[in-house]
């Protein structure tokens, strides 16, 4: 018996990036070392700031910084911020 496509003919195929392909990390690098290595991920903390922790696979390096900003938190501001009121 054949089986046939449940999938729709307008979607289209996007690919699952990956953390060890460099096109998928475009434009991310370490604050400390310069190393494009890195994971990147955006949140949101309890208190709503938006922000994006960057950790380098290199020197290990690890960066808190509000999104949009070319400017680190220290990690006690971090904390501050994600304690629950």
């Amino acid at each position: 018996m054949a089986r046939t496509s449940t999938a729709s003919p307008s979607r289209t195929h996007v690919p699952l990036g990956s953390l060890t392909q460099p096109g998928a990390r475009a434009g991310a690098s370490c604050r400390a070392c310069g190393s494009d290595r890195v994971t990147r991920i955006a949140m949101n903390l309890t208190d709503g700031s938006p922000v994006e922790f960057t950790s380098c696979h290199r020197c290990e390096h690890r960066t808190w910084a509000e999104q949009g900003s070319t400017g680190a938190l220290p990690v006690d501001r971090v904390l501050d911020k994600t304690r629950k009121v």
